[in-house]
């Protein structure tokens, strides 16, 4: 059984006893921006060894143990504040990548309490040189059509980014703003007023044509995420957010990642040759992992996350956020029901800076 599953005893800050989940990948987070509002509180439960979680879905109060935690995948507007927490996460052997949001709304001012875009691709370029270029990939999500936004505009917007940006990512990550299913987006919106269109399949279309015409000057690699649409023939994957490829390339020196992902590290062997005879050295997979030390490493399980969206691609981790939560208070936000819910959760979490939630309660 997956680690993520186990259900062991840890002791609380209050000495009692309680049973919790070991997860080895843990996502920080889907639900709330962790690194821009909540790293100090993350890293601090991260050195008691736990924090709670509370279900969105039924209330329940569950606790998540950071013991086997060996990768951590981080989602933010705003993951300046990790520059100088980095190192902690090296000292515990726990390897990380950033799925770094970075849309540029600001004449719209869809993002109003986001920095501005300028300092935000300044810090990208930071993470970048402390991380390593292919550990901070850059998301441009959600895409969003308006009376005033059309798809002209979001790729003069994307080609800005990706020209700034060019030498420090290798690959945008984008999805379609699907406002009809996503009952708090289209509240959100409608009650903001900001006069929303949905996305077609012929403007989804012509986007991801004009995308990959730009796209022949950087080279990246284009990823959907979570889109049900085809548009493999531009050159356009279907993404997964939490990477389980992406994860052993950066935390292959950790032998119990390895075993938890069933990740098999194999060396390459260079072509040996004499007077005599020459030996070819063994073809690497069409679908090995190429490592930053010259092996090879081939993944032998699924590690899908059956448990999200259908068309999201993601493996399995944790997940230790909270909705109603993210100061941002982007006017689109699908993980707040409103903003005043969201700011009465974060000045009570200011409260209670340090609890084992993230609300503080």
């Amino acid at each position: 059984m997956a680690k993520t599953q186990e259900s062991r005893t840890i002791i609380l800050d209050n000495g009692n006893v309680a049973k919790a989940i070991f997860p080895v990948v843990v996502s920080a987070s889907r639900s709330t921006d962790i690194p821009a509002f909540y790293s100090d509180w993350f890293f601090h439960r991260l050195n008691k060894g736990y924090s709670a979680w509370t279900n969105p879905f039924n209330g329940v109060k569950s606790y998540v143990s950071y013991e086997d935690t060996k990768f951590i995948v981080f989602w933010s507007k705003n993951p300046r504040p990790l520059l100088s927490r980095i190192d902690e996460l090296k000292e515990k052997g726990i390897a990380c990548y950033i799925q770094y949001t970075l849309n540029d709304y600001e004449q719209e001012r869809l993002e109003k309490a986001v920095r501005p875009l300028i300092e935000r691709i300044e810090t990208f370029r930071l993470l970048v040189e402390k991380l390593g270029k292919g550990a901070v990939i850059w998301r441009f999500d959600p895409l969003i059509l308006t009376e005033t936004i059309g798809v002209d505009d979001l790729i003069q917007k994307i080609e800005f980014i990706g020209d700034s940006l060019y030498g420090y990512t290798e690959k945008l990550v984008f999805s379609f703003a699907d406002i009809v299913s996503y009952r708090k987006v289209k509240a959100n919106l409608e009650k903001n007023n900001v006069r929303y269109k949905d996305w077609d399949e012929p403007s989804m279309i012509e986007f991801a044509s004009k995308l990959a015409e730009l796209n022949k000057k950087w080279g990246y690699e284009l990823a959907t995420c979570g889109e049900k649409i085809d548009i493999e023939k531009f050159g356009i994957n279907h993404n997964h957010c939490v990477d389980d490829r992406l994860i052993v390339r950066l935390g292959y020196r950790s032998p119990e990642l390895m075993k938890f992902l069933n990740a098999e590290i194999l060396q390459t062997h260079a072509v040996q040759q004499d007077l005599f005879a020459m030996e070819e050295s063994p073809a690497i997979p069409q679908d090995a992992i190429l490592l930053d030390n010259g092996e090879y490493a081939i993944i032998n399980k699924s590690n899908k996350d059956k448990g999200q969206r259908e068309f999201c691609g993601c493996m399995k981790s944790k997940d230790i956020g909270e909705y109603n939560t993210c100061p941002h208070l982007c006017e689109y936000c699908y993980a707040n029901t409103s903003k005043e819910y969201a700011v009465k959760n974060y000045k009570q979490h200011k409260n209670n800076p340090m609890s084992d939630t993230i609300t503080g309660k």
